[in-house]
């Protein structure tokens, strides 16, 4: 398994749990907003490692715009969900493309 298939799922995953309605928004709450800086900056490593193993990186993108909004009550959650999905199908696609070769 490459490395950015392994951050993708990471990544995705991090970003299900911050879209559990109560529990992501009590995360982000209690922790200052400081899981939403980690995830920009995750979000990015992630980016420049797919992009390096010439991978799929849209869903990194989006996750990085989802950091930056994801304050916004409703539209945060909204954009976790849709960043986690995005982010869980790339993944899936990579391990498919890992295991073919």
């Amino acid at each position: 398994m490459k490395l950015s298939t392994l951050l993708k799922w990471l990544t995705g995953g991090c970003e299900a749990f911050l879209a559990i309605p109560i529990a992501g928004g009590a995360f982000i709450f209690s922790n200052a907003w400081m899981p939403l800086l980690f995830m920009f900056v995750f979000h990015l490593i992630t980016l420049v490692v797919a992009a390096r193993d010439k991978r799929s990186y849209a869903g990194n993108i989006l996750g990085m715009i989802t950091s930056a909004i994801g304050a916004i009550p409703f539209i945060g959650w909204v954009m976790h969900t849709v960043t986690a999905i995005v982010l869980l199908i790339e993944a899936g696609r990579s391990t498919s493309l890992d295991n073919k070769s």
